[in-house]
């Protein structure tokens, strides 16, 4: 997908909260919005360069949203609102090859007492229900997930299986934002609870999907399928 409106380069300085974070442009430090409630601590370090979408709404405190940021030479996307984007692309374009054969894309759809980020239907009458989560912790090429602890992502993976066990597809796909990654494996020391439910989902028949991206400065695009570790 491209980022179609302005982007800029800026100097990181701090993150005082979640939601916001400081930033040197053009000399002056403005605060911006950071549309990310990870932690994202080993890319956002002060004097890194990143990268800011312009907004432009008059009714927001803040003018940019920090979406990305260089870690080295590699450019990693933080935008958490990006990962269902790149993957509805993907899926519309049928470069998801396991999930190709389902034509009709909907977008947070709810199954029993859960919603999950899609519903794959085709005309034979099949369902799958798909659960995007968007990585952005990398180590020398292993990336992992989650990079804070997550109830809510424990929660959806229950749910799947569920949805697996009544007879319906189901699968949870780790949407990588970066490319020339090595594997992707569950952050264990972060949220081990997390990490127990994905081996248990795996054992129960869910799919478990990785890929990486291409991400530049204006635009991110679904890449290669990457190895899983459990």
């Amino acid at each position: 997908m491209i980022i179609n409106k302005k982007v800029v380069k800026a100097e990181f300085i701090r993150r005082p909260n979640r939601f916001q974070a400081y930033i040197k442009l053009d000399g002056e430090e403005i605060m911006v919005h950071v549309p990310n409630t990870g932690r994202c601590r080993e890319i956002l370090i002060l004097g890194c360069t990143v990268i800011l979408r312009e907004e432009n709404n008059p009714l927001r405190k803040t003018k940019y949203d920090l979406i990305g940021g260089y870690k080295g030479d590699k450019l990693i996307n933080i935008d958490s609102q990006i990962p269902n984007k790149v993957v509805e692309e993907a899926l519309k374009k049928g470069l998801i090859e396991p999930l190709s054969n389902y034509n009709i894309i909907q977008r947070e759809k709810t199954y029993g007492n859960s919603r999950f980020d899609f519903k794959l239907s085709n005309n034979e009458g099949d369902e799958y229900y798909l659960e995007i989560k968007g990585v952005t912790l990398e180590e020398n090429g292993e990336t992992r997930f989650p990079d804070a602890p997550t109830d809510r992502g424990r929660k959806h993976i229950l749910e799947l299986i569920q949805v697996k066990k009544e007879g319906k597809g189901a699968g949870i796909l780790f949407l990588i934002q970066m490319d020339d990654v090595k594997y992707f494996t569950p952050n264990d020391e972060m949220d081990k609870p997390f990490g127990e439910a994905l081996r248990l989902a795996h054992e129960n028949g869910v799919d478990l999907f990785a890929y990486d991206c291409k991400v530049g400065e204006s635009f991110i695009t679904l890449n290669n399928k990457i190895n899983i570790k459990l």
